[in-house]
């Protein structure tokens, strides 16, 4: 009687043979450090956005504690959806825009609601 196929544990490819497992991607370093330093600036501007645009503006009791704690949410998130990018690249480019744009438009929330 044959054995069946398809308990059997498939061979392993030769690619993956000869890499060690606890390799690290190459782009993972620097998908991390832009998720880090960029998602870190990209927190702090819309944690801005909020504190100027948001309900009682800039001068609201206890907006500043509220702003500081929901800066690490935020950092934290980007830094989390950082590795979804599909190269370093394309991370610090995707993130550098949302960078721009945020303090673009942190600039006019500046402007309008003072």
């Amino acid at each position: 009687m044959p054995d069946d196929l398809s308990t059997r544990a498939p061979a392993p490819s030769p690619a993956a043979a000869s890499e060690p497992a606890d390799a690290i991607r190459p782009d993972w370093w620097s998908k991390s450090l832009g998720g880090t330093i960029l998602g870190f600036t990209l927190a702090v501007a819309l944690s801005g956005i909020f504190a100027w645009a948001g309900p009682g503006g800039a001068q609201a009791l206890n907006k500043y504690q509220f702003n500081m704690w929901m800066l690490a949410p935020i950092w934290l998130g980007i830094v989390s959806f950082c590795f979804l990018f599909r190269s370093g690249r394309d991370c610090w480019t995707w993130l550098g825009g949302a960078n721009l744009a945020a303090y673009a438009a942190l600039y006019v929330c500046r402007a309008l609601f003072r």
